[in-house]
Protein backbone atom coordinates (compact mmCIF):
# COMPACT_ATOMS: atom_id res chain seq x y z
CA UNK A 1 0.00 0.00 0.00
CA UNK A 2 2.55 2.44 0.82
CA UNK A 3 4.78 2.26 -2.47
CA UNK A 4 1.95 2.97 -4.92
CA UNK A 5 1.28 5.91 -1.85
CA UNK A 6 4.44 7.17 -2.95
CA UNK A 7 4.37 6.75 -6.27
CA UNK A 8 0.89 8.20 -6.59
CA UNK A 9 2.23 10.99 -4.14
CA UNK A 10 5.38 11.49 -6.84
CA UNK A 11 3.31 11.48 -9.97
CA UNK A 12 1.06 13.86 -8.47
CA UNK A 13 4.08 16.22 -7.32
CA UNK A 14 5.54 15.95 -11.16
CA UNK A 15 2.07 16.91 -12.67
CA UNK A 16 1.64 19.95 -10.32
CA UNK A 17 4.91 20.91 -10.97
CA UNK A 18 4.38 20.82 -14.56
CA UNK A 19 1.39 22.51 -14.54
CA UNK A 20 2.75 25.49 -12.37
CA UNK A 21 5.62 25.96 -14.78
CA UNK A 22 2.99 26.22 -17.68
CA UNK A 23 0.80 28.69 -15.86
CA UNK A 24 4.20 30.73 -15.20
CA UNK A 25 4.95 30.74 -19.03
CA UNK A 26 1.47 31.99 -19.51
CA UNK A 27 1.85 35.02 -16.95
CA UNK A 28 5.34 35.76 -18.44
CA UNK A 29 3.83 35.57 -21.95
CA UNK A 30 0.59 37.57 -21.10
CA UNK A 31 1.93 40.56 -22.87
CA UNK A 32 3.45 39.13 -25.94
CA UNK A 33 1.38 39.84 -28.97
CA UNK A 34 0.17 36.69 -30.97
CA UNK A 35 0.55 34.24 -28.24
CA UNK A 36 -1.95 31.21 -27.23
CA UNK A 37 -1.92 30.25 -23.95
CA UNK A 38 -1.12 27.11 -22.78
CA UNK A 39 -4.25 24.84 -21.36
CA UNK A 40 -3.77 22.47 -18.37
CA UNK A 41 -5.17 19.21 -18.30
CA UNK A 42 -5.19 16.41 -15.65
CA UNK A 43 -5.76 13.21 -15.93
CA UNK A 44 -5.65 9.54 -13.83
CA UNK A 45 -2.51 7.75 -15.42
CA UNK A 46 -3.13 4.51 -16.76
CA UNK A 47 -1.12 2.61 -13.63
CA UNK A 48 -2.74 4.97 -10.95
CA UNK A 49 -1.57 8.71 -9.59
CA UNK A 50 -1.89 11.18 -12.10
CA UNK A 51 -0.06 12.50 -15.52
CA UNK A 52 -0.92 16.06 -17.12
CA UNK A 53 -1.68 16.71 -20.74
CA UNK A 54 -0.48 20.59 -21.93
CA UNK A 55 -2.13 22.02 -25.30
CA UNK A 56 -2.18 25.39 -27.13
CA UNK A 57 -5.77 26.87 -26.59
CA UNK A 58 -7.42 27.95 -29.46
CA UNK A 59 -6.14 28.94 -33.08
CA UNK A 60 -2.63 30.45 -33.35
CA UNK A 61 -3.83 34.30 -32.89
CA UNK A 62 -1.75 36.75 -35.46
CA UNK A 63 1.44 38.35 -34.50
CA UNK A 64 -0.60 41.71 -34.16
CA UNK A 65 -3.37 40.37 -31.94
CA UNK A 66 -2.82 40.56 -28.29
CA UNK A 67 -2.55 37.60 -25.92
CA UNK A 68 -5.79 36.35 -24.81
CA UNK A 69 -4.05 35.37 -20.95
CA UNK A 70 -6.03 35.86 -18.42
CA UNK A 71 -3.86 36.80 -15.39
CA UNK A 72 -6.96 36.44 -12.98
CA UNK A 73 -7.36 32.51 -13.86
CA UNK A 74 -3.83 31.84 -14.19
CA UNK A 75 -3.17 33.41 -10.81
CA UNK A 76 -5.65 31.11 -8.94
CA UNK A 77 -4.83 28.02 -11.47
CA UNK A 78 -1.01 29.04 -10.06
CA UNK A 79 -2.29 28.65 -6.00
CA UNK A 80 -4.15 25.16 -6.87
CA UNK A 81 -0.83 24.20 -8.44
CA UNK A 82 1.16 25.18 -5.43
CA UNK A 83 -1.62 23.63 -3.39
CA UNK A 84 -1.87 20.59 -4.97
CA UNK A 85 2.20 19.99 -4.71
CA UNK A 86 1.66 20.44 -0.98
CA UNK A 87 -1.13 18.20 -0.88
CA UNK A 88 0.86 15.41 -2.48
CA UNK A 89 4.02 15.90 -0.40
CA UNK A 90 2.11 15.08 2.49
CA UNK A 91 1.12 11.98 1.08
CA UNK A 92 4.60 11.24 0.34
CA UNK A 93 5.50 11.97 3.80
CA UNK A 94 2.72 9.88 5.35
CA UNK A 95 3.72 7.27 2.81
CA UNK A 96 7.11 7.09 4.02
CA UNK A 97 6.08 6.93 8.17
CA UNK A 98 3.91 4.01 7.36
CA UNK A 99 6.77 2.16 5.35
CA UNK A 100 9.23 3.08 8.07
CA UNK A 101 6.53 1.85 10.88
CA UNK A 102 6.59 -1.53 8.70
CA UNK A 103 9.99 -2.04 8.29
CA UNK A 104 10.83 -1.39 11.91
CA UNK A 105 7.70 -4.01 12.76
CA UNK A 106 9.31 -6.63 10.74
CA UNK A 107 12.66 -6.28 11.56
Amino acid sequence: MSISSLSSGLSGLHANSTALDSAANNIANANTNGYSPEVVNFQQGATGGVTVNISKAGASASANSPSDTDLTTEIVNSIQYVAGFKLNAQVIKAADQVLGTLLNVKA
